[in-house]
């Protein structure tokens, strides 16, 4: 058995949080320290990508979505100023996904918040459907698959139409990118960086699912959804996509692999054939360790670098073009400018009534908001220093600043 580390085992239960904390929630000076570092990365000039990663990743993730919906553009490279305009229903004519694409969204009412009114969920379908086709025809070269509609979802729930689309329409064409071809050969290139990790951190378990024959299929639906399909809890959706679009586009595998390795135990004690380890391991349990989990992946990540993985044989001869073209875009999005300096310019732009007419519609923003953004900019350390001690008294004031 290789790799370091002591390892987790399924059968072991995690340490409880304290009482009135949910798992993963981070309370007091933790918060304040993580809200305050947030501001200042987004103030910088240039955005201080690599910090708000850093948030995105680390015990709590982006802790809101008012957090979000200003997080999730930068680690993109969306710039919120300069939004498309809302799909309209004519993106549905004639389009040969329609029919696929309005049954798989006719069938995702759980995706929905419960409680939700049922016209309410209605209108957010309609939505939902016509940003999917707006995507895919804005590139003929992005097929649909089943599942995308997961992800789709997600982004309406927590940025609106507007940023959903177009956050939608970067991850399509990069982290995505692999599950939009033609054909399946991407999507099992990608499941199949799966088993050497387990291979390397433990040959037990991967001779062990070798014998089952269980191959990787039971993570697909994990993969292509970024987990949205299979689990119940959004809080716990929301958490994995903050570490998913601050991360490289094989976590998700790197992250699945941590759920065998955490289930190491539950596996081995199952009969070894296809159809038992397979039942177990395509039902994930909803109690995870989610934060340990995403620790692991990364550690994992680290420890088996995908050019490593890459070297052997059913590997080496696929061109992922998600993985081929991430460096490029995470070098893009370092360079971007902060929400105010965008905002300026954009309030130019409508000066000029003759240029602006030339650029897309921009998307609304909250202007009291965005103007306190400009004075935190103006004022520098020593509207930081009032927003401190301002968290001293108000833990819930930098969120109204988002």
């Amino acid at each position: 058995m290789s790799g370091g580390g002591p390892r987790q085992r399924g059968g072991g239960s995690a340490e409880r949080p304290p009482p009135g904390r949910r798992r993963g929630e981070l309370l007091g000076s933790k918060r304040k320290q993580k809200l305050l570092l947030i501001h200042q990365a987004l103030m910088s000039d240039p955005v201080a990508v690599e910090t708000l990663r850093g948030a995105a990743l680390s015990e709590g993730g982006l802790l809101t979505d008012e957090i979000r919906r200003k997080v999730w553009p930068k680690l993109l490279s969306v710039n919120v100023y300069n939004l498309p305009p809302k799909p309209g229903r004519a993106v549905r004519r004639n389009h040969k996904d329609y029919t696929q694409v309005q049954l798989d969204v006719n069938r995702s009412t759980r995706r929905f918040p419960q409680g939700m009114r049922p016209e309410q969920r209605q209108v957010l379908q309609e939505q939902l459907i016509d940003l999917i086709l707006h995507i895919l025809r804005a590139h003929p070269e992005l097929h649909y698959y089943q599942g995308y509609h997961d992800i789709a979802v997600t982004l309406l729930l927590v940025a609106g139409e507007r940023m959903g689309s177009a956050l939608l329409e970067k991850l399509s064409t990069h982290h995505l990118r692999d599950f939009m071809d033609p054909t399946m050969d991407s999507t099992k290139h990608i499941l199949n960086y799966l088993m050497p990790i387990l291979q390397r951190e433990s040959l037990c378990l991967h001779d062990f699912m070798l014998r089952a024959e269980v191959g990787t299929i039971f993570a697909l639906s994990w993969l292509i959804t970024w987990y949205g399909h299979v689990l119940t809890s959004f809080p716990h959706v929301l958490r994995l996509y903050d570490f998913f679009l601050a991360s490289h586009p094989l976590l998700p595998v790197y992250f699945a692999a941590a759920i065998v390795l955490h289930r190491e135990e539950e596996v081995l004690a199952c009969d070894c054939d296809m159809p038992s380890v397979h039942q177990l391991l395509s039902q994930i349990p909803q109690n995870l360790p989610y934060e340990s989990l995403i620790s692991r992946a990364l550690q994992l990540f680290q420890r088996h670098p995908h050019t490593e993985l890459a070297k052997q044989a059913a590997l080496q001869h696929h061109k992922s073009i998600s993985i081929g073209t991430f460096t490029a875009f995470q070098l893009a999005a370092s360079r971007q400018r902060p929400d105010s300096v965008l905002r300026s310019q954009k309030q130019q732009d409508s000066a000029h009534p003759e240029a602006a007419a030339l650029l897309p519609t921009a998307g609304h923003s909250p202007l009291v908001k965005a103007a306190v953004w400009g004075i935190s900019a103006t004022l520098g350390a020593a509207a930081l220093a009032v927003t401190q001690t301002a968290l001293e008294w108000a833990p819930e004031f930098l969120l109204q600043l988002f």
